[in-house]
């Protein structure tokens, strides 16, 4: 019998803090691995905006990664990782090189400039700011950080506030946890394919992609992480059945109006050996959870209703 209980702070080896500008409706998150983490992504959206995704081929050198920053503002947002990568910096963190170290900061965006003031976005400041404020006790939910002006749906068939939100898997030793900014074209939908992000009372499900919905205005980004050792190559592979979970809790999922990319972190705190297979599964699961639970933890914002309550955990 699996535990889905706590949060990514629970596997261990990482840290997280947000920036939120509640009034703008943007905001950014930054997950920094202590010590630095071995790293792998996936991407299946159809307009991702990211940073530094290259250097996470397995076939590439750089094999640790010190931070990820998932951020509002679309493009423009991705400046926030480069606060990140210099408060790391002035912190003596990074690949060591004989010019000092150079932070590795992968990240990804989802794109909020339509829900608040889409002159204001995540920055340099905002990215310094959320490291500063990084904390391995206590993890916020719901309208911060990146979540601050995430929305399921389209103006069209009708958009429902959702946020940022955390779940952890545990089965044995094994730890799989997972943060999401759930922010897709697609309705968010419970295990039996029912709508959560629905206030009309139907429980029915929106299959449509409007023709509205601009390139890059939706994706559901995130972070995995899991406490056993993982290879490059291995933690890549965890990412990319971790979309499984997407799938499973958007209809429809990986449209060509989502930009979804999710991370894998191997933290490897515990020495156990890692069954590629079970944790990718578990990948899956904590990844569907968090999004369900990024409908429930969401307030109403921006004149944007909230599909509901947050469950007891």
């Amino acid at each position: 019998m699996r535990d889905k209980a706590g949060s990514i702070l629970d596997v261990g080896g990482v840290a997280v803090g947000h920036w939120t500008d509640a009034e703008a409706g943007t905001g950014c998150t930054v997950i920094v691995c202590e010590p630095r983490a071995v790293c792998g992504v996936d991407v299946r959206g159809g307009a991702p905006g990211t940073r530094e995704l290259a250097l996470l081929d397995p076939v590439c050198a750089v094999d640790g990664v010190d931070a990820i920053v998932l951020t509002g503002g679309s493009a423009l947002g991705l400046a926030s990782a480069s606060g990140v990568a210099s408060s790391l910096r002035a912190d003596g963190k990074g690949y060591e090189t004989q010019q000092g170290p150079i932070p590795i900061v992968p990240a990804a965006v989802v794109f909020d400039l339509g829900v608040g003031n889409s002159d204001v976005w995540p920055d340099e400041r905002s990215g310094a700011e959320a490291y500063a404020s990084a904390s391995f006790d206590d993890l916020l939910e719901g309208n911060v950080g990146a979540g601050a002006g995430t929305t399921a749906g389209t103006r069209d068939s009708g958009r429902f506030k959702t946020g940022i939100a955390t779940i952890v898997i545990r089965d044995g030793v094994v730890r799989v946890g997972a943060i999401v900014v759930p922010n897709p074209v697609g309705t968010i939908i419970d295990e039996t394919g029912k709508a959560i992000s629905d206030l009309t009372g139907t429980g029915q499900r929106s299959d449509r992609q409007e023709d509205s919905s601009g390139i890059g205005e939706h994706t559901v980004i995130g972070v995995v992480a899991t406490n056993v050792r993982l290879d490059k190559a291995g933690a890549t592979k965890v990412a990319q059945m971790a979309h499984d979970g997407i799938a499973r809790a958007v209809s429809p999922a990986h449209t060509m109006f989502d930009g979804d990319t999710l991370f894998c972190l191997s933290t490897a705190t515990d020495p156990a050996r890692a069954d590629i297979s079970k944790v990718g599964h578990m990948a899956a699961e904590a990844v569907a959870a968090a999004i369900r639970r990024g409908a429930a933890v969401a307030e109403p914002a921006q004149g944007i209703p909230a599909a509901c309550g947050a469950p007891p955990r």
